[in-house]
Protein backbone atom coordinates (compact mmCIF):
# COMPACT_ATOMS: atom_id res chain seq x y z
CA UNK A 1 0.00 0.00 0.00
CA UNK A 2 1.11 3.56 -0.61
CA UNK A 3 -0.30 7.04 0.01
CA UNK A 4 -2.80 8.23 -2.57
CA UNK A 5 -3.95 11.70 -3.54
CA UNK A 6 -7.73 12.08 -3.68
CA UNK A 7 -9.95 15.07 -4.54
CA UNK A 8 -12.66 16.24 -2.13
CA UNK A 9 -16.14 16.18 -3.67
CA UNK A 10 -17.24 19.20 -1.60
CA UNK A 11 -14.38 21.71 -1.86
CA UNK A 12 -12.40 20.21 -4.76
CA UNK A 13 -9.15 20.34 -2.80
CA UNK A 14 -6.64 17.49 -3.06
CA UNK A 15 -5.86 15.52 0.10
CA UNK A 16 -3.64 12.57 0.98
CA UNK A 17 -5.20 9.22 1.88
CA UNK A 18 -2.39 7.87 4.04
CA UNK A 19 -1.38 4.24 4.42
CA UNK A 20 -2.55 4.35 8.05
CA UNK A 21 -5.98 5.64 7.01
CA UNK A 22 -6.22 2.97 4.31
CA UNK A 23 -5.41 0.27 6.88
CA UNK A 24 -8.05 1.70 9.23
CA UNK A 25 -10.68 1.71 6.45
CA UNK A 26 -9.78 -1.88 5.54
CA UNK A 27 -9.92 -2.98 9.19
CA UNK A 28 -13.39 -1.45 9.58
CA UNK A 29 -14.60 -3.17 6.41
CA UNK A 30 -15.09 0.03 4.41
CA UNK A 31 -14.95 -0.76 0.69
CA UNK A 32 -14.92 2.83 -0.62
CA UNK A 33 -12.28 5.52 -0.32
CA UNK A 34 -13.24 8.74 1.48
CA UNK A 35 -14.79 11.32 -0.83
CA UNK A 36 -14.27 14.35 1.43
CA UNK A 37 -11.10 15.88 2.84
CA UNK A 38 -10.64 15.80 6.63
CA UNK A 39 -11.80 19.44 6.98
CA UNK A 40 -15.04 18.83 5.05
CA UNK A 41 -15.65 15.57 6.96
CA UNK A 42 -15.25 17.44 10.24
CA UNK A 43 -17.57 20.21 9.04
CA UNK A 44 -20.30 17.76 7.95
CA UNK A 45 -20.04 15.84 11.22
CA UNK A 46 -20.39 19.07 13.19
CA UNK A 47 -23.46 20.08 11.12
CA UNK A 48 -25.07 16.66 11.76
CA UNK A 49 -24.37 16.94 15.48
CA UNK A 50 -25.82 20.46 15.61
CA UNK A 51 -29.02 19.27 13.88
CA UNK A 52 -29.43 16.50 16.46
CA UNK A 53 -29.28 19.07 19.29
CA UNK A 54 -31.98 21.21 17.62
CA UNK A 55 -34.61 18.48 17.94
Amino acid sequence: MEERTLVCKDCGKEFIFTVGEQEFYKEKGFDNDPVRCPECRRSRKQQRNNRNFDR
